[in-house]
C-alpha cells in the first residue's frame, strides 16, 4: 500500500535478477525508507547478488524462489509475495530468455523453451497477478515485451513471435482490468546493453537498463499503458510495421 504521501511500500519482481527490473525498482523507490521488494526466481549466486545490491540501496528484500516453467512454482511465488503483510502496489514481469534464435526454428526443444517461458509462463503470471490487483482494487503491472514483437525479422522471428504474443496479452489485460483500478503498462525496450544481450553488436538507439527504467517509472506517472525505450522507437517501429515484406525482408538482422 502506498504511504500517506504517494510513496510505494510493496514491489513484487519476477524475474528477480533482471537488470531492467532492478533498475526500474531504485528508481521507483525513490525515497527508499520503507520500501519492500519481493525478488521472486531461481535460487542462485544472480538472486542472491540482486538482493544484496538492494540491500545496500536501503531496501528490504526477500527472496523467494519461482521457476516460471513451473505452474505451481510461479503461483506459490505470487501468493506468497501477495500474502504478506500489506498490499503489493507494482508488480514487474521481467523474466524471458533470448535463446538462440537459428537453433530456435529447426530444434523443437529449443523452440518450446521460448514459447513457454516468454508467453505462456508470462500469461500464467498475468492472470494470476491481475486476480489479486483487483481484488485489492489498486496496483499496477509493468510487463516487459520487446520491440522484437512489433514485426519479428528473420533473425529473430521465434522470440519475437513470443514476445508478440506477451506483448497483445498484457496490452487487452490492460484494457479489462483498467474499471479495477489496475494500470498495466507495456515496456517496449530497444537493443539494451545488458547480460541478456552480452556478446551481441548493439543496434541503432541502444540503451542501458537505467535509461529503459526512467521511461517505465515516467510512463507509470503519466498513466502510460505503452511505452518504448527509448521514445523514437515508437516512431522508427511505426516505419518499419508498414514497409513492403520484400523491402523489409532485405533490411540487416
Amino acid at each position: 500500500m502506498k504511504d500517506a504521501i504517494g510513496n510505494l511500500q510493496r514491489i513484487l519482481v519476477l524475474g528477480g535478477t533482471s537488470e531492467i527490473a532492478l533498475a526500474t525498482v531504485l528508481k521507483l523507490a525513490e525515497p527508499r525508507q520503507g520500501v519492500h521488494v519481493t525478488l521472486a526466481g531461481r535460487p542462485g549466486e544472480r538472486r542472491a547478488a540482486a538482493a544484496s545490491a538492494l540491500h545496500a540501496e536501503g531496501l528490504q528484500v526477500t527472496e523467494v524462489d519461482c521457476d516460471v516453467r513451473e505452474r505451481n512454482s510461479y503461483e506459490q511465488a505470487i501468493a506468497s509475495a501477495f500474502d504478506a503483510d500489506g498490499d503489493v502496489d507494482v508488480v514487474i514481469v521481467a523474466f524471458g530468455v533470448l535463446g538462440d534464435q537459428e537453433r530456435a526454428w529447426q530444434d523443437l526443444d529449443a523452440a518450446l523453451e521460448l514459447a513457454e517461458v516468454n508467453y505462456v509462463a508470462a500469461v500464467g503470471c498475468g492472470v494470476l497477478v491481475a486476480q489479486r490487483l483487483r481484488a485489492q482494487g489498486h496496483g499496477a503491472i509493468v510487463a516487459l515485451s520487446s520491440v522484437a514483437g512489433e514485426r519479428p525479422r528473420r533473425s529473430n522471428f521465434v522470440y519475437g513471435s513470443t514476445k508478440a504474443g506477451m506483448d497483445a496479452f498484457y496490452a487487452g489485460l490492460g484494457d479489462a482490468v483498467a474499471a479495477d483500478g489496475v494500470q498495466v503498462l507495456v515496456v517496449r525496450p530497444g537493443f539494451v546493453k545488458s547480460r541478456m544481450t552480452t556478446g551481441l553488436s548493439p543496434a541503432p538507439l541502444s540503451q542501458v537498463p537505467e535509461q529503459v527504467a526512467e521511461v517505465v517509472v515516467d510512463g507509470l506517472r503519466q498513466g502510460r499503458r505503452t511505452v518504448w525505450a527509448p521514445p523514437p522507437l515508437r516512431f522508427v517501429m511505426s516505419a518499419l510495421r508498414h514497409l513492403p515484406a520484400p523491402v523489409f525482408r532485405r533490411l540487416p538482422g
